[in-house]
């Protein structure tokens, strides 16, 4: 079982890691003001992911209170750095689809080299 204080170092290590991955890497074209929104945005899903929320767009704007073009633009540019995986699941109503987003496993392989796995 994690202990409070591994908790609080994984969360410290995914906002460096965050900073790392999007600061240090920019993508052509990309403003410095889209790299500050990512890293924002990282720190929103990181707690959503705690608290076992789906990573949903519709989940997202409601809690960030971004319009939905906002919200697209950032988590298009996290998946093109393969720090998200995208796939589409039926909207809550069971009709369409809706795009979901969870980390990817490399992202908490990183953070587990950094911090540990929290057993002892």
């Amino acid at each position: 079982m994690a202990s409070n204080l591994s908790d609080r170092w994984q969360s410290q290590a995914l906002s460096v890691f965050a900073v790392r991955e999007i600061l240090e890497k920019p993508i052509e074209g990309e403003s410095a003001q889209s790299r500050i929104k990512q890293i924002g945005m990282m720190s929103i899903l990181y707690m959503m992911h705690q608290a076992h929320e789906k990573l949903t767009l519709s989940n997202i704007i409601a809690i960030t209170g971004m319009t939905r073009g906002g919200v697209i633009e950032t988590m298009d540019l996290l998946v093109e750095r393969g720090i998200l995986l995208e796939t589409l699941g039926k909207n809550s109503m069971g009709r369409g689809t809706a795009r979901q987003f969870q980390f990817a496993p490399g992202v908490f392989e990183s953070l587990r080299v950094v911090v540990g796995d929290g057993k002892r």
